[in-house]
């Protein structure tokens, strides 16, 4: 039976030659798996990566898991793969952080409660407690964990003490202002997802909407992308813009900014927990 029990995702990056999808395919058929959906891209015809995204289902998947992956080891070994397989049945455990505005907080607690983000909200973490009110609405906790600047390093140690208990597969900073040290982002590389109200790499760091008027911008835009050590410069995710005009000052800028900071959040969010999404040096292949 084709269900969510019985279905898993393969991921693959390696280099490019002849055969790689041809010999994935019969691995998967004479484990008895069907394939339901499968994504290719190359770098380049020539010598490039090949990266893949496959979905398959096999009935009694559970229990041939990890007969599956040890048999597909040789494989990856041949064509040098960085492989990973991922069960779509474990919804991942999402822990959100956020500051004052909440508005990408809200549309995240929307599709959440829809049933468009297949995960389990474990906890909203915030260093003011604004969203206390709002969070507690959808019955989820709410951990007010201030951060003060002579000691950062506090807050951070509560903060990934409670992302441990809970065993957090992704934290989304929807609109955290707040720069996490290299420590914390060390433990959950990759899996940190930040939305920045910004077409990057326009306007990086503080203040882009004021920046923006300044410069009397006909687009303003939003980038979610994954976090690292390089303020604002982690591997892009998703982006849109909003075409604007001169009658925009920096506070309707700011509120029309909102509308796409929400919507690229909310997909970029989707879109990683699908495992659509596959980091190659600083960019991502998404197979949206």
């Amino acid at each position: 039976m084709m269900t969510e029990e019985n279905r898993g995702r393969l991921l693959i990056a390696c280099p490019d030659s002849t055969g790689i999808v041809a010999a994935v395919a019969q691995f998967l058929y004479r484990q008895g798996a069907n394939i339901s959906a499968s994504d290719q891209y190359s770098t380049d015809a020539f010598d490039g990566t090949l990266f893949m995204r496959i979905e398959f289902h096999l009935d009694q998947l559970p229990a041939q898991e990890r007969s599956l992956c040890a048999d597909f080891a040789p494989l990856a070994e041949k064509f040098q793969m960085s492989w990973r397989y991922a069960p779509a049945r474990r919804r991942k455990r999402m822990a959100i952080f956020v500051s004052k505005e909440l508005h990408c907080l809200q549309e995240l607690l929307w599709e959440w409660q829809s049933g468009q983000l297949d995960t389990d909200i474990s906890m909203v973490v915030s260093n003011h407690d604004d969203a206390q009110t709002l969070v507690k609405s959808f019955g989820l906790p709410f951990h007010h964990i201030p951060v003060y600047p002579n000691d950062k390093s506090s807050a951070e140690a509560e903060q990934l003490h409670l992302l441990e208990s809970a065993e957090i597969d992704v934290v989304v900073l929807a609109r955290y202002m707040q720069i996490l040290s290299p420590t914390f982002l060390e433990r959950y590389a990759n899996r940190i997802i930040n939305i920045h109200h910004s077409f990057l790499p326009a306007f990086i760091g503080r203040n882009p909407y004021g920046r923006a008027y300044e410069r009397g911008v006909k687009l303003i835009g939003a980038t979610a992308h994954y976090v690292t050590e390089d303020l604002d410069e982690g591997p892009i995710i998703e982006q849109d813009v909003t075409r604007v005009d001169h009658r925009y000052d920096a506070h309707a800028l700011r509120i029309a900014g909102r509308q796409v900071e929400r919507s690229v959040l909310a997909r970029a969010v989707k879109w990683h927990l699908e495992d659509k999404v596959i980091v190659y040096e600083n960019k991502t292949i998404v197979f949206a």
